[in-house]
């Protein structure tokens, strides 16, 4: 039986057409390839403006801040959506440090400049621009059934020196105490090591906390803790106690009034710095997070605004000695 055969377009035509057309069966998807490639480059989107409102800046943030931050961000993003940040953690030292190097646009430190980085900043003839725009505090937190109300400055400089070891030596119960102590790299020890230590080391047998969330809970899960935490987790789970300066000064408790007015012994500054002849975006998010709006996201936060008024109804009461 004969085998059969299919029908091909190409056996009706003169070898010559047949040759030719072959040829062009081939380049069709050639001319196609080239035509779609040519449609994808026409298609990428134009870069941006820099302007108040759109374009793209990088911004490192210390840890503290950096919930704040993405807050602050987000609203931004969501009203000016051709504005875009890539926000890099750090501390604040390596903040200023890539803002001083060009590596980055925007510096969300917890503190003011030091004086050491204002010089550095003269010598390389760096015009740089700073805006406060939340005030927070160092908060000493103990476990909620510690009878414990006040301390002084000195006393939890004697704790964490690891010269008083019982709650019994500030008319608590007789129960060791176990200091809390956040990485040494971190804002907020460089900033108790500072203010609360004066430079001597932490020699105290102490529990390590990645973060103020860590520290809480090692709070919460040991009656006999104590920690240091940022305002915003001052009542997640542990009870901030009064402080004092010296004795025979009266104990403040860490409300936002006594945060505001600097009454509280142990508040900071989160400030925001730039280079100022740097992206205009980076000014657009600086006036935004420093608005009325702005400042309204700081106080959802926990802590206290610095660029609007704020009114207090009432004062928290002072306690008297322990």
């Amino acid at each position: 039986m004969a085998r059969r055969r299919f029908l091909n377009f190409m056996d009706f035509v003169s070898p010559v057409f047949r040759d030719a057309s072959r040829r062009a069966v081939l380049v069709i998807p050639i001319v196609l390839g080239m035509a779609a490639a040519g449609c994808s480059h026409r298609s990428t989107p134009a870069p941006v403006e820099d302007t108040q409102t759109s374009g793209r800046i990088s911004l490192v943030c210390a840890s503290e801040a950096h919930a704040l931050i993405d807050h602050e961000r987000r609203a931004f993003e969501a009203l000016y959506p051709q504005a875009s940040f890539e926000v890099r953690a750090g501390t604040s030292r390596e903040a200023i440090r890539q803002l001083f190097a060009a590596q980055a646009d925007l510096a969300v430190i917890t503190r003011d400049l030091a004086p050491e980085e204002r010089a550095a900043a003269v010598r390389g003839k760096l015009d740089l621009e700073g805006y406060r725009f939340a005030r927070d505090a160092v908060v000493i937190v103990v476990h909620a059934e510690n009878p414990v109300q006040n301390l002084t400055l000195e006393e939890v400089r004697r704790i964490y020196e690891g010269d008083v070891k019982s709650w019994r030596d500030f008319g608590g119960r007789d129960a060791p105490i176990v200091p809390v102590v956040q990485p040494g790299e971190s804002d907020i020890t460089e900033y108790f090591m500072l203010q609360v230590m004066s430079g001597s080391p932490i020699q105290a047998r102490s529990l390590t906390a990645a973060g103020d969330s860590e520290a809480v809970a090692a709070v919460a899960a040991r009656p006999g803790a104590v920690a240091y935490v940022s305002l915003a987790w001052a009542d997640r789970g542990a009870r901030a106690l009064r402080l004092a300066p010296i004795k025979g000064l009266s104990y403040w408790k860490p409300d936002l009034e006594a945060v505001y007015r600097g009454d509280y012994p142990l508040t900071r500054f989160f400030s925001l710095y730039v280079r100022a002849s740097g992206r205009k975006l980076a000014n657009g998010l600086i006036t935004f997070v420093t608005s009325m709006d702005g400042q309204r996201l700081v106080q959802e936060s926990g802590l206290v605004p610095t660029a609007v008024p704020v009114r207090f109804v009432r004062r928290s009461p002072l306690l008297g000695a322990h």
